[in-house]
């Protein structure tokens, strides 16, 4: 069975030897941020995850600050073109917001490792690297307060956007620390329940404004 960052990948562009080994390496590495935490994981725990020699991991990274800038890139830019797939044939700005949050929850949580390495090592990058991953972080932020001011324009609410925005991605950004399934429901059904109950939230504010 492929693996779901090497289907991503497959998905992107077309499948080099050289893209199918990117992608288990990435993967693997993955695993061992999560389970160690980047500043605890070395390059020989890397290597043997991988089942590459140290030799041959260092052919594809010169470091594990590069894997771990190719696992955040390669996410965050995923699920920006999924989102902006999936808004190509949705116009009520509602639904557009609910689409947002299911595109996001949707996919972290089919990548559950990933989303925990995701929130965990987030400002661990620095230089060139931290400011390009700063700048996808930003985009996927605007692409969120762009569709949240859609709906505050069509609506005539008032409330406070930067609050609204910062406290839904409050709730999505730390699902890993509590969301069971058997509990909360899967992807679908939770997207649901916190779309309502961010928009219920919204409304509620206006209303009282």
């Amino acid at each position: 069975m492929t693996s779901a960052l090497a289907s991503d990948l497959s998905a992107r562009s077309p499948e080099t030897r050289f893209e199918r080994q990117l992608a288990k390496i990435l993967e693997h590495a993955t695993a061992v941020f999560c389970e160690k935490g980047y500043e605890n994981a070395t390059m020989r725990d890397l290597s043997r995850a991988s089942g590459l020699s140290l030799a041959g991991l260092y052919y594809y990274f010169e470091s594990k600050e590069k894997l771990l800038y190719l696992i955040q890139k390669h996410y965050f830019t995923t699920v920006m073109g999924q989102l902006s797939e999936r808004l190509k044939d949705v116009s009520d700005p509602e639904e557009r917001v609910r689409t947002f949050i299911q595109n996001h929850l949707e996919y972290f949580v089919a990548h559950f490792k990933a989303y925990k390495v995701l929130s965990h090592e987030d400002d661990v990058l620095q230089d060139e690297l931290g400011d390009e991953i700063f700048a996808l972080k930003r985009e996927y932020y605007h692409s969120c307060a762009g569709l949240v001011e859609a709906l505050k324009r069509e609506k005539g609410l008032k409330f406070n956007s930067r609050i609204a925005i910062m406290g839904l991605f409050g709730s999505i950004n730390w699902l890993h620390t509590w969301y069971n399934p058997q509990v909360d429901g899967d992807a679908p059904s939770l997207a649901r329940q916190i779309g309502d109950v961010f928009l219920r939230g919204i409304y509620a504010t206006s209303a009282r404004t």
